[in-house]
């Protein structure tokens, strides 16, 4: 036997012990006919939300807290939501509540559980968690948040409560370079 033909065989040999030895060849027909999402061992995936409603949503969060609560009681998934402006400017309901100053909407997103950002915490005035960030990552300082707005701005948004952030943002960007 030629050395390909020798190879071509044990190859395929070798393949098919594999496949036998792996699980797979031990489906049942019912098994393998199963589709990924009623597998246990495979997330189910929902259907994409509409783009109408995440923008809604998005521009509720700019200032509306009642009608930011009354969405995301009817739709829940909609809390880490994100919207993009185009060219990639993306804003979520907490990126909007948070260049607004909207403390009220912020604090009841993150309530629900949305994931905390730079740019809400500045707002806050968590001078812990943005010394932490910029600490670990100093150049997130220039870092633009939703439609280019500059951490500093998120810390003069926050008024009284974000004073001690904004002192120690001004702080950092008088430093010569």
């Amino acid at each position: 036997m030629n050395p390909r033909r020798q190879f071509l065989k044990a190859s395929t040999l070798l393949g098919a012990a594999l496949f036998a030895g792996s699980g797979f060849a031990q489906l049942s027909p019912a098994a393998a006919a199963t589709p990924p999402s009623a597998n246990p061992k495979t997330p189910v995936r929902l259907p994409a939300l509409g783009p109408e409603l995440v923008r809604t949503f998005v521009v509720a969060a700019h200032g509306d807290l009642a009608k930011t609560q009354a969405m995301l009681a009817e739709e829940p998934h909609l809390l880490n939501a994100t919207w993009d402006w185009g060219g990639g400017d993306f804003e979520t309901a907490l990126g909007g509540a948070s260049h607004m100053g909207r403390r009220d909407i912020a604090l009841f997103l993150l309530g629900q559980g949305a994931r905390l950002d730079i740019f809400a915490a500045t707002m806050l005035g968590y001078l812990n968690v943005v010394e932490a960030v910029l600490t670990v990552r100093p150049d997130a300082l220039k870092c633009p948040g939703p439609h280019g707005i500059p951490l500093v701005v998120h810390a003069q948004k926050g008024g009284a409560e974000a004073a001690t952030v904004l002192a120690y943002l001004q702080k950092l960007t008088a430093r010569p370079a």
